[in-house]
């Protein structure tokens, strides 16, 4: 680095300058390099130069809130509007009126200019055509769920932060596995008793302990009370 070259771009100028590149979102590296420097010297520069610092500070804050602002438009969903324009020539009399006051501002600022070269002149820097609307079309474009998302995660990270998404997918696997626990015991226990059933003791199991149960009620010799009522 120059000996003294910093103290060149803190000019109001050159601080502008800096601004301007921040502000039309040019990296640290790429600034750094319109400046002639390496970006490690820029670094430096914005720790012990606050003016430095501030300019670049100023610019990028500008882009980020052009940025957040495209941002929220998108998550909301907006109205694009395109406007089809036709080039029309400009009528005599407002085309002489327009060069008239050409020429007579610049007549002011050249004074040296004779009336035949501010005629030309005149009629060389007016133009002859002008643009006009004539369509105008308005688009509806829907909200974008990622810009939502994007959104949401960095506004209310403790809702929406990627740890807060893990645990409720960890929470729906959690669930989509007891139930595939369950419907596999189910299925257990219906095989289970198929093959019980196709044993002999399990096809006839059933009607033998009906059969017991009918026996049991009915009187046996010497149960029969003689007794007279």
């Amino acid at each position: 680095m120059a000996k003294g070259k910093y103290q060149e771009w803190q000019t109001p100028e050159k601080l502008a300058l800096i601004e301007g590149w921040a502000r039309d979102g040019l990296t640290d590296e790429q600034i750094a390099h319109n400046i002639g420097i390496k970006r490690p010297t820029l670094y430096d520069w914005k720790k012990k130069y606050s003016d430095i610092s501030d300019a670049l500070k100023r610019g990028k804050e500008v882009v980020d809130q052009m940025v957040a602002g495209s941002l929220v438009k998108r998550a909301l969903g907006m109205t694009i509007t395109n406007t089809t324009y036709k080039m029309v020539p400009i009528r005599d009399d407002v085309l002489e009126a327009k060069r008239a006051r050409w020429r007579n501002e610049h007549q002011i600022d050249h004074p040296e200019f004779t009336r035949k070269e501010l005629v030309q002149a005149s009629i060389e820097n007016v133009p002859t055509y002008e643009k006009i609307p004539i369509m105008v079309n308005e688009n509806e474009l829907a909200p974008d769920t990622s810009a939502q998302i994007f959104w949401l995660k960095n506004r209310k990270p403790e809702l929406f932060r990627d740890q807060a998404f893990k645990r409720l997918n960890e929470a729906q696997a959690e669930k989509v596995a007891e139930e595939v626990r369950k419907s596999k015991a189910e299925a257990d226990i219906t095989e289970a008793k198929a093959s019980a059933y196709r044993t002999p003791e399990g096809q006839y199991g059933g009607l033998n302990k009906l059969l017991a149960a009918i026996d049991e009620s009915i009187p046996k010799d010497g149960d029969v009370n003689d007794n007279p009522d």
